[in-house]
């Protein structure tokens, strides 16, 4: 325990003694010790889950901090760009979202970011273009109160070429980044991004503080972008727990994903005793973001039964 932690139970426990606490106040106070034991790893929910009711415009994204509340019990998000194409650059817009959040109790993690362009493309003018068309982005995740945006690291040409163009792009996205106190997340999505080993390396020669990784459970194919983890998907695949476990020195959040669910509950394509238990290994701090992409049940179904895993491993 820190000394901190100690000095504050130390006071609330003697004023406790002084005053005569009642069972029930000596049961929240039991509750807050608990907490704050098991508070290092806590569940988000990724946007991307009910992507099909944004899309269709059966949900409103705007209204995506006020659905995992009510709907889920879930207190943190993170949000896609997808939903939000129109209003990259309208901080009216994030103003208003953050004061939804805010309302309903949720934290905004991270922006996740996609089709802004390849921040490794061979070509300086295009590469370039793409880094600046992420700081829009990097400015709402700003305005909402997240601590990071994703980011794809993908680009064209040799493993040796994209180590040099994917530094060079990453590394002024990151610049601009860090001086609004914002992470860059490359997350595993397929081809050479999923090779954690290699993207592990490129972050070591950017190095840039707020440079890092959002490990996701699936997505380690290396022979397809956007690759799953079927075997009839995928033709070269990394060992998902290895990918994990490189990840995480450098990671900010990680993504849960999850696809079908066995009868005990249970995850039927990812061991997630196995999972969490990596998380716990490298000592992660922060949250754990539901990522339901199956299409055995339906999307809120699928959220709560990964919702329920996560929390009996954690």
């Amino acid at each position: 325990m820190k000394r901190r932690t100690f000095i504050q139970h130390a006071s609330i426990t003697s004023l406790a003694l002084s005053t005569g606490l009642t069972s029930c106040n000596q049961s929240k106070l039991n509750s807050i010790v608990t907490m704050e034991k098991t508070a290092g790893l806590n569940i988000s929910l990724a946007q991307w889950s009910l992507n099909k009711a944004f899309f269709d415009k059966t949900l409103d994204p705007k209204d995506f901090a006020k659905i995992t509340k009510s709907t889920f019990d879930i207190s943190a998000v993170e949000y896609v760009n997808q939903f939000y194409k129109d209003e990259g650059s309208n901080e009216k817009f994030w103003n208003e979202m953050k004061h939804i959040a805010d309302n309903e109790g949720v934290q905004s993690l991270l922006i996740m970011v996609d089709d802004e362009g390849d921040l490794g493309h061979p070509s300086d003018e295009e590469r370039i273009a793409s880094v600046e068309n992420h700081y829009k982005w990097v400015n709402a995740a700003k305005l909402m109160g997240c601590h990071s945006i994703r980011v794809n690291a993908f680009g064209e040409g040799t493993r040796d070429q994209l180590a040099v163009t994917l530094a060079d792009g990453l590394g002024r996205l990151a610049e601009y980044a860090a001086k609004e106190d914002i992470n860059v997340l490359i997350e595993n999505h397929g081809l050479q991004s999923s090779d954690a080993a290699w993207i592990v390396q490129l972050i070591k020669n950017v190095n840039a503080p707020n440079l890092g990784t959002l490990p996701d459970f699936g997505n380690w194919c290396t022979s397809i972008q956007w690759g799953g983890i079927h075997g009839t998907d995928c033709e070269n695949q990394y060992d998902i727990y290895k990918g994990v476990e490189e990840f995480l020195p450098y990671a900010k959040g990680v993504s849960a994903k999850a696809y079908s669910f066995n009868e005990a509950g249970e995850e039927a394509t990812i061991d997630y005793s196995k999972m969490i238990s990596i998380v716990k290994n490298a000592k992660f701090k922060g949250y754990i973001g539901i990522e339901y992409e199956g299409n055995d049940m339906t999307p809120n179904d699928g959220i709560t039964a990964t919702k329920k895993l996560l929390e009996k491993y954690i």
